[in-house]
């Protein structure tokens, strides 16, 4: 603990210990579980520490604190209302209540929704999409969740330097099954659409293309924002190019493909086969249906909760990473490329 940390923590112990009027040594034995204490001392503890705007150490939350802390990037994008949708059931089977946090522009931050969730005593937090999957953005209310030892879960890769369990999909194999799929309809130009650049997810990504691709030109790799426009307006550069197939890191970028091929009076997959990743809702009611990458949401969801428990129970758990396999759903995007026209 730093020294900052250890005076923050003497000076807790001793106002408690005033507003109580029992030692020092007493205090921290309530806060650390240890016997030796009267329950009725044990009670005032806890209330003074409540009174005295001090968070209670996880343990010791009691009935109070059977909230657990849901945070989202958006609910636009409909693999995180399902994703929501079952490890809130899992939650609520376990015994405790979701609290559903989603970023808005303009609204409330993760930052802000981690104090509040702290302010409110919750038991543990899952993490689906944040700010811990992007290398450039802030991770401070992270390192403050790691600092109070709560249960924290992340769902998907995120940056290495925070110890949280987590539960992804392999992307590589999600690449591999897209790329062996494109090969062998005989697509031979094949291009690669992800997120932002310090988007962890879309790194691994990256990497097994390279790995399966062998050289891979500058152009056949683009980036932009996780929504049908930043699809859209990147796909038209990969279109330009001559690329007859892409792969994409989201339903969404896909359904931005999708529209730039019409949008150049093309058609997909006649002109551009397109491979999306989610398997989100209603996928297969666009046209042509989305050939995608399917997440196992239920396996990682349940996952994800009965990490969350488990820390709660040990107090810790090892910051491993589980890895789960998607399945390739092909529909109507992809089919062979078009014949060159002879000569």
């Amino acid at each position: 603990m730093s020294q900052s940390g250890e005076s923050a923590r003497t000076r807790r112990l001793a106002e408690v210990a005033k507003k109580v009027g029992v030692s020092e040594a007493t205090v921290s034995r309530v806060l650390n579980g240890r016997p030796g204490v009267s329950e009725a001392t044990r009670q005032a503890v806890l209330t003074a520490l409540d009174v005295l705007g001090y968070e209670r150490p996880t343990q010791l939350r009691g009935e109070r604190a059977r909230l657990v802390g849901l945070v989202l990037p958006e609910l636009g994008n409909p693999i995180f209302p399902a994703l929501a949708e079952v490890i809130g059931g899992a939650l609520a089977q376990r015994g405790f209540t979701p609290v559903l946090c989603t970023r808005t522009a303009g609204g409330l931050s993760e930052a802000d929704y981690v104090n509040m969730l702290v302010d409110q005593q919750v038991s543990g937090v899952v993490f689906a999409g944040g700010h811990y999957a992007e290398l450039d953005s802030p991770h401070d209310h992270y390192y403050r969740l790691m600092e109070l030892g709560l249960p924290v879960v992340l769902v998907n890769a995120g940056v290495p330097e925070l110890t949280f369990p987590r539960v992804s999909t392999d992307d590589a194999v999600a690449v591999e099954q897209a790329y062996a799929h494109l090969t062998s309809l005989g697509h031979e130009r094949i291009a690669l659409l992800l997120g932002p650049e310090d988007h962890i997810p879309s790194q691994r990504k990256l990497a097994a293309f390279r790995a399966v691709a062998g050289e891979v030109p500058d152009d056949a790799v683009a980036h932009a924002m996780f929504s049908i426009e930043g699809g859209h307006s990147v796909a038209a550069r990969i279109i330009a190019a001559g690329y007859t197939a892409v792969i994409c890191a989201s339903d969404v970028l896909a359904l931005g493909a999708i529209r730039a091929v019409r949008r150049a009076g093309l058609s997909a997959p006649e002109d551009l086969s397109v491979v999306g990743f989610d398997d989100s809702a209603f996928i297969n009611c666009t046209h042509p249906p989305l050939t995608t990458v399917r997440q196992p949401i239920e396996a990682m969801g349940r996952a994800a909760v009965s990490m969350l428990v488990t820390q709660m129970e040990r107090g810790s758990a090892p910051a491993e990473e589980l890895l789960y396999e998607p399945e390739l759903v092909v529909r109507g995007s992809t089919a062979p490329p078009r014949p060159a026209a002879s000569g």
